[in-house]
């Protein structure tokens, strides 16, 4: 079945002894029959590759490209014969000859105990080598598509993480959050408290490790401003009177399953837990950052603007009288930045807008990564809130702007389906903000 796993990359590149050994191992691995010698095989190929240095990984991945490809000529011999009869028999033939060798191996791998795991840091590997290997793509393709599938929502379970939930795990949530960091344990247990609400996804592979979980203040409004989220207080509100539940925080913990769509399956199970347990709550919805507005705006301050409208020319020359043209660098100093920033609610309020509803070159719509990934989900663009953080990362990212997104039920998915046709769906407020750009 697999004759087109060849044998010359790791032979004529002057591989090392222990990557020799690993590919090795590769090779028997997929000729391998038994059940029980399999997963030991896959141990110990495991073993092999966790003894590698840093170079040797390197060409490993290399080898996967490599060695482990499907032959051209048997994809293209069944692919003739499949065009001059489609028949089932035609088809399954194609599709083994199409379907890399790698694939299969990864699958076996995964076998061994503790093989998800191992996997998943492999990827990780990969991914820091693809940015200056663009040939490794096909590569990490494979790997993007067996995790999709072994990452599966319908393998995932919802768990809430309370004050009660082991310190090891605790530790990881600490560790991951990537909007709002978590200064000590006391922050923690301050978002944990009986207003707040912490979900993440768990695999059975991998129970001691989230892979992704969100954030929540339940609450009587949408929020404006991240302070009052996180800042300690007296005592919680009482969550049974909430009509309101505030996503303030999505964080992924597995960098190897960058790519593997996770998010929009949490949030989406979290709204429906939170509705089943606090009946009264009315409103979802977000406050979210927005991290590459500064890096767009300063683009249009640095560019030329002939064929911008007189709307932007305008919003842009305010900026530039007030801040110059490098806004990022000015968060050094996040009180003098505040103080600028008085004259600049409206000019920037409405950049914001437009930037959130144009559409990129490449014609994706949104070129915001946190707007594209909530807007996909199925929210609407609501509110744009200013100096809703103060903080310097996010007086750098976005001059304090903070957005919320609105997550109705009955409209999920008729968003979505809007989004994915090209149209951002937005409140009047949002839309009436944004202004032509030309």
């Amino acid at each position: 079945m697999f004759d087109s796993v060849r044998k010359r990359t790791t032979a004529s590149a002057g591989a090392s002894v222990a990557l020799q050994r690993l590919v090795a191992s590769c090779r028997k691995l997929l000729t391998e029959r038994g059940g029980a010698a399999g997963v030991s095989l896959a141990r110990a190929t495991l073993d092999l590759y966790a003894a590698l240095d840093r170079k040797d990984e390197a060409r490993f991945f290399d080898a996967l490209r490599a060695d482990f490809s499907p032959d051209p000529a048997q994809v293209l011999a069944a692919a003739q014969d499949y065009a001059a009869e489609c028949s089932a028999a035609h088809l399954a033939r194609l599709s083994v000859a199409a379907e890399p060798p790698r694939q299969e191996l990864l699958r076996r791998l995964n076998r061994a105990p503790g093989g998800t795991a191992a996997i998943l840091r492999m990827r990780e590997r990969l991914l820091e080598l693809q940015s200056g290997q663009p040939e490794l793509e096909a590569v990490d393709w494979d790997f993007r598509h067996l995790l999709s599938s072994w990452f599966n929502p319908g393998f995932l379970q919802v768990i809430r993480v309370d004050w009660r939930t082991p310190a090891y795990l605790l530790e990881q949530i600490i560790a991951h959050e990537a909007v709002h960091e978590i200064r000590d344990w006391n922050d923690l247990r301050r978002r944990l408290d009986a207003d707040g609400r912490c979900y993440a996804f768990f695999h059975p592979a991998l129970p001691d490790e989230p892979l992704i979980f969100v954030e929540v203040a339940l609450a009587k409004r949408m929020a404006e401003t991240v302070a009052p989220l996180l800042d300690a207080r007296p005592e919680p509100s009482d969550p049974g009177r909430a009509t309101t539940a505030v996503f303030y925080s999505i964080s992924n913990c597995q960098p190897g399953l960058r790519g593997v769509s996770l998010g929009n399956f949490l949030i989406k199970n979290v709204v429906e837990v939170l509705s089943r347990e606090l009946p009264r709550l009315e409103l979802f919805c977000t406050l979210s950052p927005v991290p590459g507005f500064v890096t767009w705006l300063e683009s249009l301050l640095r560019g030329g603007g002939d064929r911008r409208s007189r709307a932007m020319k305008e919003a842009l020359a305010a900026v530039t009288a007030t801040l110059g043209t490098e806004v990022g660098r000015l968060a050094a100093d996040a009180a003098g930045l505040v103080e600028r920033l008085a004259s600049l609610r409206l000019p920037l309020l409405r950049l914001c807008a437009t930037y959130l509803q144009q559409v990129a070159e490449r014609g994706e719509p949104v070129r915001d990564p946190v707007a594209r990934f909530h807007l996909n989900n199925g929210a609407r663009l609501e509110r744009i809130n200013w100096l809703a953080d103060t903080s310097r990362k996010r007086l750098r990212e976005s001059l304090g702007l903070m957005v919320n997104y609105v997550y109705e039920s009955r409209a999920i998915e008729a968003n979505h389906e809007k989004f994915i046709a090209g149209e951002i769906v937005a409140s009047r407020r949002a839309r009436t903000l944004a202004m032509p750009e030309a």
